[in-house]
This record gives C-alpha cells, structure tokens and sequence, in this order.
C-alpha cells in the first residue's frame, strides 16, 4: 500500500470514529438501556413523591377548610352521642323481694274478735308459698309502678278426742295488688321525686278442715276490697354506689277500709349499672270492719330485694 492510500484509509477511519462519538449520547438519551428503565422504576416506587408547592391563596386555610365554597368542610359522619344519652323515653325496671314482716291487731267474725300477734319467726313457720315483686315502668315523667305480694299460710294439728284424733288442716292467704300512676316532679341527677296515686286491692282467705276417720268438714270465706290512694316516693343518689328511697300512701277513707296507709325506706348499693342490691323497712297498717269481720291489722318487717334496670 502506497502512503498516499494510507493516510486516505486513516483519514476515513478518523471520520467514522468521530460521527460514533457524536451519535452515542443521541442515543442514550432517546432510547436509555434495560438497565436504566429498571432503576428509574426502583426510584419512582421507593421514593417519595415530590410535594407540590402550596398555594399562598390557601396555605393559611385550616385543614379541614374548604377552599372552594370559603366555609368548614362537612364531615362524612354524624358524630355519635355521648356515652350514657338516654335513646329512649321508655325505661323498665323489676324488683323482686323478700319480705319477713310480722303481724299484730284484731280479727274477728260475727261480733266475736281475737288479737293477734305473730312474730316474723311464727309467719315463716307456717309459710307455704309466695310471690313478691315491684315493677316500675316510666314514659318521660309518667311513672307507673305496680306492687304485688301473694303469700299462703298452713298448718295442720291433730286434737286427741276421746276415741280418735280430730285433724285441724287451717290455710291463711293474703293478696295485695298496689297499682299506681303519678307524675315525676323533680327529676335531677341526684333527687327524683314522684307524686302518685292509685288504688290498693285486698284479698283475705281462710279455710278450716276438721276431719276424723269418718267424717269431714270444712268451711271456708274471703274479704275483698279496694282502697284509693294518694301517695309520694323519694329516690336519692348519695354517690355513684349508695342509694336511698323512701316513700309511702295513704287512703280508705271508709270506702274500702276506715283507714289503709303504709311507709317504706330502702338503701341500696349498686352492684352493676343495671343491678342495685336493696334492704330497708316496711310498715303497712288496714282498718277493714264490715258484715261483722274485722280485719285491724298491721304488718311491718325487714325486706329485702334488688332492682334490675331492663332499659
């Protein structure tokens, strides 16, 4: 090769190194490798976006702001209500009970009376079967409350007669329902007092069997009567465990009974929200004469229950 034809071969090979060079970072910039693509997306998925500047004609705007309407945004939920908001105007509640009273006064039939006295151990000898209960339903300041006590009495002796035995079989039973409805006057976290009024039915059965081996007997007769009644309760709070409510009535007025009056007080101590643990006192007094019965009676003794809140 001549040296002409040599310096023309560099001079070519010069020239397509030099166009190489200007086109490679044509290239890189408009199509970027495998490699890069897989960076890029690493970055753009592990990175935090960048965060637009903010608007000087809202920077200063609360968050919760609506910029567009210039008013508080609406929140997406109503908010719920306080803990403890009563959600309706109903509320329901039962006591049961258990009352040990004893008894004193005078009975009597066909112009002929006896006194009476009995003591909580002589009743509960002879006790054989009861039911005692309260239940207290109220409607706002509309209160209903209705008391009920069922109990039988029994006794069975045997009197030596000459030959044989006479059986005595005797059973005693008083019921008492005690509807009422009032108006609660003064309703406060601490002091609810109710003004009520109402009526108290009373029932009295006896029956006496006598008996031998060959014969047998038995008689049998009831009192039935209903008093009106006017009366009032006090229910306080002390603290959020100890509570206290007295109340009582008074009525007859020789509609049913010359006189019909009784008086209670309870303390109580809360043992869940919806349970509260009761004992106290009850006095409860009736002056029934007519037909020739007499029914002067009064029973008073220890109670003890509890109230259960249902809504």
């Amino acid at each position: 090769m001549t040296l002409s034809s040599k310096l023309g071969t560099a001079a070519i090979l010069s020239a397509t190194m030099l166009l190489f060079g200007v086109a490679s970072p044509c290239l890189a910039q408009s199509e970027p490798s495998s490699s890069s693509v897989v960076d890029e997306h690493l970055v753009s998925s592990s990175a935090p976006s960048p965060v637009a500047a903010p608007d000087p004609l809202t920077a200063d705007l609360p968050a919760t702001f609506d910029a567009e309407t210039a008013a508080p945004a609406t929140p997406a939920t109503t908010a719920a209500p306080p803990v403890g908001e009563p959600t309706s105007d109903w509320h329901f509640a039962v006591s049961p009970y258990l009352w040990f009273p004893g008894v004193h006064g005078t009975i009597g039939a066909r112009g002929h009376e006896a006194s009476v006295h009995a003591s909580p151990g002589d009743l509960l000898s002879h006790f054989r079967f009861g039911l005692m209960g309260l239940v207290d339903t109220r409607y706002k300041r509309i209160v209903i409350p209705v008391d009920m006590m069922w109990i039988r009495l029994g006794a069975n002796n045997a009197v030596p007669l000459t030959d044989e035995a006479l059986n005595v079989k005797v059973r005693g039973e008083e019921f008492i329902l005690t509807p009422k409805i009032g108006y609660r006057l003064v309703d406060t976290e601490i002091v609810k007092i109710d003004a009520l009024t109402g009526f108290r039915y009373w029932h009295f059965g006896e029956s006496l069997r006598l008996s031998t081996s060959d014969t047998s007997v038995k008689f049998s007769s009831s009192q039935n009567w209903v008093d009106p009644l006017v009366g009032g309760r006090i229910l306080a709070n002390l603290s959020p465990k100890i509570s206290v409510s007295i109340g009582g009535d008074v009525g007859g007025w020789n509609t049913g009974s010359l006189i019909d009056y009784q008086i209670g007080a309870l303390l109580g101590y809360r043992i869940k929200p919806a349970v509260v643990l009761q004992v106290g006192y009850r006095y409860l007094a009736t002056d029934y004469r007519s037909g020739g019965t007499t029914i002067n009676l009064v029973t008073s003794g220890v109670l003890f229950g509890a109230t259960i809140t249902l809504k």
